[in-house]
């Protein structure tokens, strides 16, 4: 993989690589929606969340971390997901106890107000008290950047302290140039936020950026 000035490259060795893409293989399981913390499964494994701006790509890209097409929603309306979705490997042997976490979307979601705060409360609240949730992945589309709703967000997340790392979504869309600079302003704006994990992923769900990395980070949390 070719790493942009600046980028910090991955601490990923060939034998991390290797063991996470064993870890992704096999048909990934639907665990269920949780609309309210009492939906919660048992807190009985590592779970790794994604969250971003509706429309940054959440479920397009755990869909290609996975390689299988349909296991996450996907929809041109923003705000489909409007759940806690929990998704697990199909092996629940040693080091394939985990769950991933696609989380609704923020921002501009086409719902209505009450709709939309129920979501926030139950995104909050899940934060806040979730002790096995080890990272969450704030998704920005590359195209458009840090916004102010994002720097709300890690500024919750901060709060709560939880761990979190950011990755750029749908970096093909976007020029070399445009990346690179975009990679240096996101990082310089971490600096800002103590609970962020000093590693910024370039990932294209379409082009297959950043996932072995992304995978290999993500195999490491499992038990």
């Amino acid at each position: 993989m070719t790493h942009l000035p600046g980028e910090a490259l991955s601490t990923a060795s060939e034998a991390d690589l290797a063991q996470a893409e064993r870890f992704v293989a096999g048909e990934w399981l639907f665990v269920r929606g949780v609309p309210s913390l009492e939906f919660l499964p048992e807190a009985d494994r590592a779970e790794v969340a994604f969250a971003g701006r509706s429309n940054v790509g959440k479920s397009s890209l755990i869909n290609a971390l996975v390689g299988q097409h349909g296991l996450a929603r996907t929809s041109n309306t923003p705000g489909r997901t409007q759940e806690l979705n929990f998704f697990r490997p199909p092996d629940q042997g040693a080091g394939r106890l985990l769950y991933l976490v696609d989380m609704p979307g923020y921002g501009f979601a086409k719902a209505p107000k009450h709709k939309v705060q129920v979501w926030t409360r139950l995104v909050k609240d899940y934060l806040r008290g979730r002790a096995t949730l080890k990272r969450v992945f704030l998704l920005i589309d590359a195209r458009h950047g840090l916004k102010p709703v994002d720097s709300e967000v890690m500024k919750l997340l901060n709060e709560a302290a939880v761990s979190f790392q950011i990755a750029l979504t749908k970096v093909d869309k976007i020029s070399a140039t445009s990346r690179e600079a975009l990679h240096l302003s996101t990082m310089e704006a971490l600096k800002a936020h103590p609970a962020a994990f000093p590693q910024v992923l370039l990932t294209s769900s379409t082009r297959g950026d950043g996932l072995p990395e992304l995978r290999a980070v993500i195999a490491g949390f499992a038990a």
